[in-house]
């Protein structure tokens, strides 16, 4: 059961998206993504800055200004969370909700997207229809890129046994050689 719109839904009615290239599902999960950034940021949201990726910046005083924001942001955008049924598109289990720079949620899109087999050039392309993306600084999409891959490849050097983040190092990895950035 879900609850949307103050009423709960069964689960029968919902499935899980599918975003590998090619799928149907991929216009819905973009404008999913793109409906939450239009979000306005509750009043008992505004101390929840994220933070998460600061410390895998590369200057982590420059990730306190570009990754910060009144946005609210889901961040954990992947196909379990973006859940659709006929007509509607739900982005479901809001467990790490914080507040920060719009471009955050469709950056981590983009990740879900390479992960699941898109180019960084095609998963760029669907971020690109999310408002927050076409306006995000390319300095702040390259500091977010470099500190996914961080993030993600220190965490699959603690978690050998953890494929998926393995899955999403090699994806940060491609972002950022599509960007043209060097892995540090």
């Amino acid at each position: 059961m879900y609850l949307s719109h103050r009423r709960w839904l069964p689960a029968s009615w919902a499935s899980r998206s599918r975003i590998e290239p090619g799928s149907a599902d991929l216009g819905h999960v973009v404008a999913g993504v793109a409906r939450v950034g239009g979000i306005r940021l509750p009043s008992f949201a505004r101390d929840w800055h994220e933070t998460r990726w600061d410390r895998f910046a590369d200057d982590p005083s420059a990730a306190a200004t570009l990754f910060r924001g009144d946005t609210l942001l889901h961040t954990d955008l992947n196909p379990d969370n973006i859940l659709l049924g006929p007509g509607s598109t739900w982005i479901v289990d809001w467990a790490w909700p914080s507040r920060g720079a719009a471009f955050i949620d469709p950056a981590c899109l983009v990740l879900q997207l390479l992960a699941a087999g898109h180019t960084a050039a095609s998963a760029e392309s669907w971020a690109a229809h999310c408002p927050a993306w076409r306006t995000a600084q390319p300095r702040a999409l390259d500091a977010f890129a470099t500190a996914c891959f961080r993030m993600y490849r220190t965490h699959s050097l603690r978690s050998p046994g953890a494929a998926w983040l393995s899955v999403m190092t090699d994806a940060a990895r491609a972002w950022l050689r599509h960007r043209g950035i060097a892995q540090r």
